[in-house]
C-alpha cells in the first residue's frame, strides 16, 4: 500500500447521518459514500492489521471480507426495525476456529468497532456457547492463577477496562463449591476486555499501529482462552 489505511472524518459523518436517516432509500442513495468512506477503509485496515499480526500472533488472522460485519441488522426478533447498524466493525479470529464473523462457536480473538464517539477495541470471547464455556471453566479449575495474573497484568490494567462483568452469574455454576479456589472467575459468562478509541484516534494515520499495539497487549488473554478451547498459538503463518 502506498499509504497506511485510516478513516477520514467523512466516515464518522456518514455514520452520524445514517443514525438520523436509517432507511433503505437513504442508504441506497448514499451507498457510494458508505463504500468509499467506511467499507473500503475498514477492509484496508483489516488487511494491514492482518499483515502486522503475522509477526506477533500468526494464528490470529483478518480477512478483508470475512472479518467485516455486515452493515445490515438482523431485525427478525427485534422491536427496532431499523435496517442498518450505525457502526462498522471487524473481527480477527484464530485461523483454526469458526471463520464466520459473529458466530459464537469460534475461539477468542480481537474486535475493532468504529462509531462516532463510541469506537473501541476489544479482545477475548463474548458470551461463548455452553460447550465452549464449559471448557473455559474446566481450564480455570486447573489454572486459575495464570488467568488471574494475565487479567491483573499492569500493561493490561492501565490501558483497558477490567474484565467485562456482562451477564455475570450471582452464584457459582452448579457443581462448584462456594469455596472453590477459582470461584471469582467461574461466575463469568463472557471473557472480554476493551478500551475506548476517540474520534481523533480512529482518524489518525497511525491507526493500524495503535490497533496492533492494543491487540498485542490483549494477546495473553486471547491465547489463554484459545488454549482452553483447543486452539494453540503459532510460531508462523
Amino acid at each position: 500500500m502506498s499509504t497506511l489505511p485510516s478513516f477520514r472524518p467523512n466516515a464518522l459523518r456518514f455514520l452520524r447521518r445514517l443514525a438520523r436517516n436509517n432507511d433503505r432509500a437513504w442508504f441506497e442513495a448514499n451507498r457510494a459514500t458508505y463504500e468509499l468512506e467506511v467499507l473500503n477503509p475498514l477492509r484496508e485496515l483489516v488487511e494491514e492489521v492482518d499483515a502486522r499480526l503475522a509477526r506477533v500472533a500468526p494464528e490470529i488472522v483478518g480477512h478483508p471480507k470475512r472479518s467485516v460485519f455486515r452493515i445490515h441488522r438482523d431485525i427478525r426478533f427485534s422491536a427496532d426495525k431499523s435496517p442498518y447498524k450505525t457502526h462498522a466493525a471487524a473481527w480477527f479470529y484464530h485461523r483454526d476456529a469458526d471463520k464466520h464473523v459473529g458466530h459464537s462457536g469460534g475461539g477468542a480473538g480481537f474486535y475493532f468497532h468504529l462509531e462516532p464517539g463510541a469506537s473501541l477495541v476489544a479482545g477475548g470471547i463474548w458470551m461463548p456457547p455452553r460447550e465452549s464455556l464449559a471448557r473455559i471453566r474446566d481450564a480455570l479449575t486447573r489454572d486459575h492463577r495464570t488467568f488471574a495474573r494475565i487479567v491483573a497484568a499492569r500493561s493490561l490494567a492501565r490501558r483497558f477496562n477490567p474484565l467485562s462483568e456482562e451477564a455475570m452469574l450471582k452464584r457459582l455454576p452448579r457443581g462448584y463449591a462456594d469455596d472453590h479456589p477459582a470461584a471469582r472467575w467461574l461466575r463469568y459468562q463472557s471473557f472480554t476486555v476493551s478500551r475506548s478509541l476517540s474520534d481523533d484516534e480512529v482518524t489518525h494515520p497511525k491507526l493500524a499501529a495503535m490497533v496492533v499495539k492494543d491487540f498485542t497487549t490483549m494477546l495473553p488473554l486471547v491465547r489463554w482462552i484459545n488454549d482452553a478451547l483447543g486452539y494453540p498459538p503459532a510460531d508462523r503463518r
